[in-house]
């Protein structure tokens, strides 16, 4: 046989490799397009102070109404499938709750009937139009105020106000407890049994935030129920590991369809903290700050979804978004648990924001980033308000670059 010269050789090479990459660039094109046509886009509604909707408490129910329906509307336009509806924002409820008594933001007046069925409504109009409809509750506020005698008489906090803390200006249902534990469980799961919402979702919150120079009071319950822990933070971390295990197993149980997702601050612990943390400076860490043990529930497999708020720029010192990905997507690989990631929508174009959130590009590179990565399988901006003004017009370039076609949420 003829021994092939050196460059014959090298063309042959060169013409099958370049034929394998051929082969492969069209397989990740391949994987990359049936990932896209399955993919989470979601908006967050808040009603909490009316930052989206109603767009003010005590509005005729026919107004409000056309309110929510033109946000469904908006996301539809936006070629979003998915709403994140917030339906407990204070320990309250937007449907006919026999546990809370009725949003105050809704009627201006707390325990009101408005004479409508928000809930009930959004799931109706948001799987009318092809929308998945995920139930946002925020698990422990009570009021952004200290005064429990703003609230309703029959409020559950002034029934049981050994269940209380302030703290921050604000009135919190103390984790500690399992009657509180169970109760806020009840509460939502209300919801749940009598709507067939596509998700329960929870948001950030679990033990507050720090603030500087005050103490969440919660010395009698871990005096009574902390002795088996080496510390009080170990104890607060169980508390609420106890409640996120506890909402997963009772959602599926109450309706086996619905999804648990938990929309986290998005930065579990920094490296300078824990080796097994993220390349960041972070002044918040979800699991010494707030009790959360973030990571620990995605690797545990106790949630469906998780969707860290990556609120930060990409380049941002103290917390870049092209470090918190590659983190949140090492820790979801092989657990099952889906990676949706928060985007910071509302900075946009906001003057009191870095010079990139100026560049309407932004949030856009944020998404071709992330196609990188293979876990991350949607994103859900935040908020509704933003999604239809879009101020800079980063929403519209969203669309315009990665939304051109349908999609519909991962199963």
């Amino acid at each position: 046989m003829r021994r092939m010269s050196r460059r014959g050789f090298s063309a042959v090479a060169v013409a099958t490799v370049a034929g394998l990459a051929m082969a492969g660039d069209a397989a990740a094109v391949g994987e990359r397009g049936r990932r896209k046509s399955r993919e989470l886009r979601g908006m967050w509604l808040a009603s909490v102070v009316n930052r989206d909707w109603p767009s003010k408490p005590g509005l005729p129910a026919a107004q409000q109404r056309a309110e929510l329906l033109a946000y469904l509307d908006s996301a539809v336009n936006r070629r979003l499938n998915t709403v994140v509806f917030q339906v407990r924002p204070t320990a309250d409820a937007l449907w006919a709750s026999p546990y809370e008594p009725w949003s105050e933001y809704l009627t201006g007046v707390q325990g009101k009937d408005p004479g409508w069925d928000p809930l009930g409504t959004a799931v109706q109009e948001a799987h009318r139009r092809g929308l998945e409809l995920h139930a946002w509750f925020n698990p422990f506020r009570i009021a952004n105020h200290t005064d429990p005698s703003r609230l309703v008489a029959t409020h559950p906090a002034r029934v049981h106000p050994d269940w209380v803390v302030p703290y921050g200006g604000k009135l919190y249902y103390n984790p500690g407890l399992p009657e509180v534990r169970r109760f806020v469980q009840d509460a939502m799961l209300d919801a749940v049994r009598k709507y067939p919402i596509d998700a329960v979702h929870w948001d950030d919150y679990f033990y507050p935030y720090p603030v500087a120079g005050q103490v969440f009071d919660d010395d009698d319950a871990f005096e009574r129920y902390g002795g088996g822990f080496p510390d009080r933070a170990s104890w607060r971390r169980d508390n609420i590991d106890r409640v996120v295990r506890e909402m997963a197993r009772r959602v599926k149980k109450a309706r086996p369809r619905t999804q648990f997702g938990i929309s986290p601050f998005a930065v579990w612990r920094n490296i300078a903290t824990d080796p097994t943390g993220s390349d960041t400076r972070a002044g918040v860490q979800t699991y010494d700050d707030l009790f959360a043990d973030t990571r620990g529930w995605v690797k545990k497999g106790w949630i469906d979804y998780i969707v860290p708020q990556v609120y930060w720029n990409i380049g941002f010192a103290a917390a870049d978004y092209a470090k918190l990905i590659p983190w949140w997507n090492d820790v979801a690989r092989g657990t099952g648990v889906r990676l949706y990631i928060g985007e910071a929508l509302y900075k946009a174009g906001d003057p009191a924001q870095p010079a990139a959130w100026q560049d309407p590009a932004e949030l856009s590179r944020h998404l071709t980033y992330a196609q990188g990565f293979h876990e991350v399988r949607g994103h859900i901006f935040f908020s509704a308000k933003e999604v239809g003004v879009d101020r800079i017009g980063a929403m519209a370039r969203v669309v315009a670059d990665h939304y051109q076609e349908p999609a519909k949420p991962p199963r």
